[in-house]
Protein backbone atom coordinates (compact mmCIF):
# COMPACT_ATOMS: atom_id res chain seq x y z
CA UNK A 1 0.00 0.00 0.00
CA UNK A 2 2.73 2.49 0.91
CA UNK A 3 4.62 1.72 -2.27
CA UNK A 4 1.62 2.77 -4.41
CA UNK A 5 1.29 6.09 -2.54
CA UNK A 6 4.99 6.83 -3.03
CA UNK A 7 4.76 6.00 -6.75
CA UNK A 8 1.75 8.31 -7.18
CA UNK A 9 3.66 11.15 -5.47
CA UNK A 10 6.67 10.61 -7.73
CA UNK A 11 4.46 10.58 -10.83
CA UNK A 12 2.69 13.76 -9.67
CA UNK A 13 6.00 15.57 -9.03
CA UNK A 14 7.26 14.60 -12.50
CA UNK A 15 4.02 15.85 -14.05
CA UNK A 16 4.36 19.16 -12.15
CA UNK A 17 7.94 19.58 -13.40
CA UNK A 18 6.89 18.92 -17.00
CA UNK A 19 4.01 21.40 -16.66
CA UNK A 20 6.37 24.08 -15.30
CA UNK A 21 8.74 23.57 -18.24
CA UNK A 22 5.90 24.05 -20.74
CA UNK A 23 5.01 27.51 -19.45
CA UNK A 24 6.11 30.24 -21.81
CA UNK A 25 7.73 33.51 -20.89
CA UNK A 26 5.55 36.45 -21.79
CA UNK A 27 6.64 39.98 -22.55
CA UNK A 28 4.07 42.69 -22.07
CA UNK A 29 2.32 43.44 -25.33
CA UNK A 30 1.78 47.07 -24.27
CA UNK A 31 5.49 47.72 -23.89
CA UNK A 32 6.31 45.90 -27.12
CA UNK A 33 3.69 48.05 -28.90
CA UNK A 34 5.31 51.18 -27.46
CA UNK A 35 8.70 49.99 -28.72
CA UNK A 36 7.18 49.40 -32.15
CA UNK A 37 5.87 52.98 -32.21
CA UNK A 38 9.32 54.18 -31.15
CA UNK A 39 10.90 52.26 -34.05
CA UNK A 40 8.42 53.73 -36.53
CA UNK A 41 9.13 57.25 -35.23
CA UNK A 42 12.85 56.63 -35.66
CA UNK A 43 12.32 55.71 -39.29
CA UNK A 44 10.04 58.73 -39.79
CA UNK A 45 12.92 60.90 -38.59
CA UNK A 46 15.29 59.25 -41.04
CA UNK A 47 12.85 59.67 -43.93
CA UNK A 48 12.21 63.29 -43.00
CA UNK A 49 15.90 64.10 -42.96
CA UNK A 50 16.92 62.20 -46.09
CA UNK A 51 13.99 62.99 -48.38
CA UNK A 52 12.88 66.42 -47.21
CA UNK A 53 16.08 67.70 -45.57
CA UNK A 54 14.09 68.57 -42.46
CA UNK A 55 15.57 67.49 -39.12
CA UNK A 56 12.93 66.20 -36.71
CA UNK A 57 15.55 64.70 -34.41
CA UNK A 58 14.81 66.84 -31.37
CA UNK A 59 11.06 66.30 -31.60
CA UNK A 60 11.43 62.58 -32.17
CA UNK A 61 13.81 62.27 -29.21
CA UNK A 62 11.23 63.96 -26.98
CA UNK A 63 8.41 61.79 -28.35
CA UNK A 64 10.46 58.64 -27.78
CA UNK A 65 10.92 59.50 -24.11
CA UNK A 66 7.25 60.42 -23.73
CA UNK A 67 6.02 57.20 -25.35
CA UNK A 68 8.34 54.90 -23.42
CA UNK A 69 7.64 56.79 -20.19
CA UNK A 70 3.89 56.42 -20.62
CA UNK A 71 4.34 52.74 -21.53
CA UNK A 72 6.37 52.17 -18.36
CA UNK A 73 3.72 53.92 -16.26
CA UNK A 74 1.01 51.75 -17.83
CA UNK A 75 3.19 48.70 -17.33
CA UNK A 76 3.75 49.49 -13.65
CA UNK A 77 0.11 48.72 -12.83
CA UNK A 78 -0.52 51.81 -10.74
CA UNK A 79 -3.41 50.21 -8.85
CA UNK A 80 -0.98 47.69 -7.33
CA UNK A 81 0.73 50.57 -5.53
CA UNK A 82 -2.21 50.69 -3.12
CA UNK A 83 -0.47 47.81 -1.37
CA UNK A 84 2.28 50.23 -0.29
CA UNK A 85 0.14 51.04 2.74
CA UNK A 86 1.08 47.61 4.11
CA UNK A 87 4.77 48.18 3.46
CA UNK A 88 7.22 47.57 0.65
CA UNK A 89 7.34 44.04 -0.70
CA UNK A 90 9.37 42.69 -3.63
CA UNK A 91 6.24 42.78 -5.77
CA UNK A 92 5.20 46.39 -5.15
CA UNK A 93 8.82 47.55 -5.09
CA UNK A 94 9.24 46.59 -8.75
CA UNK A 95 6.00 48.40 -9.61
CA UNK A 96 7.15 51.46 -7.65
CA UNK A 97 10.53 51.48 -9.40
CA UNK A 98 8.88 51.10 -12.81
CA UNK A 99 6.49 53.99 -12.22
CA UNK A 100 9.31 56.24 -10.99
CA UNK A 101 11.45 55.48 -14.06
CA UNK A 102 8.39 56.03 -16.28
CA UNK A 103 7.59 59.37 -14.65
CA UNK A 104 11.19 60.55 -14.99
CA UNK A 105 11.17 59.45 -18.64
CA UNK A 106 7.99 61.49 -19.23
CA UNK A 107 9.63 64.50 -17.56
CA UNK A 108 12.76 63.99 -19.65
CA UNK A 109 10.57 63.87 -22.77
CA UNK A 110 8.71 67.05 -21.86
CA UNK A 111 11.91 68.90 -21.04
CA UNK A 112 13.51 67.62 -24.26
CA UNK A 113 10.91 69.34 -26.47
CA UNK A 114 12.68 72.01 -28.56
CA UNK A 115 10.63 74.97 -27.22
CA UNK A 116 11.57 74.01 -23.63
CA UNK A 117 14.89 72.14 -24.12
CA UNK A 118 16.38 71.83 -20.66
CA UNK A 119 19.55 69.77 -20.69
CA UNK A 120 20.30 68.30 -17.33
CA UNK A 121 22.70 65.40 -16.69
CA UNK A 122 20.02 63.37 -14.88
CA UNK A 123 17.75 63.50 -17.95
CA UNK A 124 20.60 62.35 -20.16
CA UNK A 125 21.22 59.44 -17.77
CA UNK A 126 17.53 58.53 -17.85
CA UNK A 127 17.61 58.56 -21.64
CA UNK A 128 20.56 56.17 -21.58
CA UNK A 129 18.90 53.83 -19.08
CA UNK A 130 15.63 53.82 -21.04
CA UNK A 131 17.57 53.08 -24.24
CA UNK A 132 19.31 50.13 -22.59
CA UNK A 133 16.00 48.77 -21.28
CA UNK A 134 14.46 49.13 -24.74
CA UNK A 135 17.38 47.36 -26.40
CA UNK A 136 17.21 44.46 -23.93
CA UNK A 137 13.45 44.05 -24.38
CA UNK A 138 13.76 44.16 -28.18
CA UNK A 139 16.54 41.54 -28.15
CA UNK A 140 14.59 39.27 -25.83
CA UNK A 141 11.37 39.68 -27.83
CA UNK A 142 13.14 39.09 -31.15
CA UNK A 143 15.58 36.26 -30.48
CA UNK A 144 14.88 34.65 -27.13
CA UNK A 145 11.09 34.32 -26.94
CA UNK A 146 9.37 32.22 -29.59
Amino acid sequence: MKKEVVEKRVIKRKADKIEKKDKKVKVSQKFVTALSIVSILGFVGIVSETLFEFNLGDYIEALLMLIIGVALIIESKVNKLKSLERGITPSNFTHLTTIIIGAIAVLAGVFSLPPIRITFPAFLAVKGIIAIIAIIVIIIQTWVID
